[in-house]
């Protein structure tokens, strides 16, 4: 059954805090780049040439809080809070904000690698927005968003749409203004990352947890051993197999995937072993 996705209103003190950072440093950014003109772009925005040739290294991430237009600026706040606070809801603030930068990195090392000699500064955090939009688009497959607020649309459907747009447009260079290319970059860096590192992640942590648990001290009595019930024994490892068996099956078929049930799970484990 498709879901409808819906928003509360927006009300900045209910906004989780990662979230508000990235609000309030955008804003921040915007405005002291109207103070100091065109010349901010030149060093913190994303010029290729310079981080390949004199190695400013800082450009793929400081370019993310520029941006060349009012309107720029409220379309990218606009889509960093529809797509961030379902996402940061599921995933917690620290791994939201390391996911948003992970992508507009890669949207910057993706700029990068298409134009290595480039003297124009690429800004913006839409890289980074696209991956957003891909994570939002793995969680809630089936939610719908109305596309340009008028037309309904399911995420999963959205995110593909999208993709291609910005892959022809790139391949066609028809937008020579926008860089559609690092758009694509920062979509399948979100991919990847979700797709697979998340996912081994979780394997991992599962094997090793599991391995834990099989392990007891080597040095406790026999009667203490059989003095346990099986029941306490056998639920973690239960619960391990299960984990497995869903791990499998978002590899094979991706997040989209997954039952209610199997979500809930996999959220219930997360928080389990989310270190303190």
């Amino acid at each position: 059954m498709t879901r409808v996705f819906r928003h509360d209103p927006i009300d900045f003190r209910s906004m989780p805090s990662a979230l508000k950072f990235l609000l309030l440093a955008n804003v921040a950014a915007f405005l002291v780049a109207r103070l100091v003109g065109p010349p901010i772009e030149l060093i913190f925005g994303l010029v290729p040439r310079e981080v390949v040739s004199q190695h400013w290294v800082w450009q793929p991430v400081t370019y993310l809080f520029l941006h060349g237009s009012v309107w720029h600026l409220l379309f990218n706040l606009f889509a960093l809070w529809m797509f961030g606070m379902p996402v940061q809801a599921q995933w917690g603030g620290g791994e939201f904000l390391k996911y948003y930068f992970l992508c507009g990195v890669g949207a910057a090392l993706v700029s990068i690698a298409v134009a290595p000699h480039s003297p124009i500064p690429v800004i913006g955090a839409s890289g980074a927005i696209y991956g957003l939009l891909v994570a939002f688009a793995m969680l809630y497959p089936d939610a719908v968003v109305y596309l340009y607020f008028l037309i309904p649309v399911r995420a999963a459907h959205m995110a593909i749409l999208f993709g291609l747009l910005e892959f022809f447009a790139g391949a066609s260079g028809t937008t020579p203004g926008i860089a559609r290319f690092a758009h694509l970059g920062g979509m399948v860096t979100g991919y990847l990352y979700i797709r697979w590192w998340w996912v081994w992640k979780l394997k991992l942590t599962s094997a090793v947890s599991g391995l834990a648990a099989s392990r007891g001290p080597a040095s406790k009595p026999a009667s203490r051993r059989a003095a346990r019930s099986a029941a306490p024994r056998s639920a973690p490892r239960d619960e391990m197999a299960e984990v497995d068996r869903i791990l499998d099956k978002i590899l094979a078929s991706g997040l989209e995937s997954l039952t209610d049930a199997e979500r809930a799970l996999m959220r219930r484990y997360s928080e389990k072993n989310k270190p303190s």
